[in-house]
């Protein structure tokens, strides 16, 4: 019996050693756009601000992907050091023909909420707990900005939505763009146009 109780000790020691381990700076924050299929973006501008302490921007350009299924959400974009509390976006959507902006700011408890551990497996079927390190931005049509959280896509948790405004921009700057976009993505269009709402 006193064996048992050692080995459960040992085992609830290496556990909490485990969960402590992912300190403040030892966990690699991540920041990605994502997109809906057939309904491509361009990322003019993506500015990230901890104030007081480092303002940046992350190149983005073009997204097509991955809003959902076996790709989504994720996107790619770039690393969150320090971990900000705003976000500026500025980007230009291709099914629309229409610019549109926003400025986040993050909610003061998500990072705490995104260093909570989550069971995550790797592609070669190793589980582990990690935090949900990744902050995924999905740009939907009608300028809504969905926020999710994850580890990996499949535990990925909305946190928020975020409604941009429409600006002017010139069209002409997109003309070729648009052009190649449509060649791939028209007929899509045509079919099932370009739904504001159900994202």
């Amino acid at each position: 019996m006193k064996a048992f109780r050692e080995a459960a000790w040992l085992s609830c020691l290496l556990f909490l050693a485990g969960c402590s381990s992912w300190g403040k700076e030892e966990i690699p924050w991540y920041l990605g756009i994502a997109a809906p299929e057939h309904y491509d973006m361009w990322v003019i501008n993506l500015h990230v601000e901890k104030s007081g302490e480092r303002s940046w921007r992350i190149p983005v350009g073009h997204k097509g992907c991955c809003w959902q299924g076996d790709f989504g959400p994720f996107g790619t974009g770039g690393s969150l050091e320090p971990f900000p509390n705003l976000i500026a976006l500025h980007w230009f959507s291709f099914a629309e023909q229409k610019y549109y902006s926003t400025l986040i700011r993050v909610p003061p408890g998500l990072q705490d909420r995104m260093r909570v551990p989550v069971r995550t497996t790797s592609p070669n079927g190793m589980v582990r707990d990690l935090p949900r390190s990744t902050l995924v931005l999905g740009l939907a049509p009608g300028g809504e900005v969905v926020v999710w959280i994850m580890s990996q896509r499949t535990n990925a948790v909305e946190v928020m939505r975020v409604p941009a405004v429409e600006v002017e921009g010139n069209l002409d700057a997109f003309r070729v763009r648009t052009e190649q976009y449509l060649e791939k993505h028209g007929a899509y269009l045509e079919a099932h146009g370009v739904p504001l709402a159900g994202w």
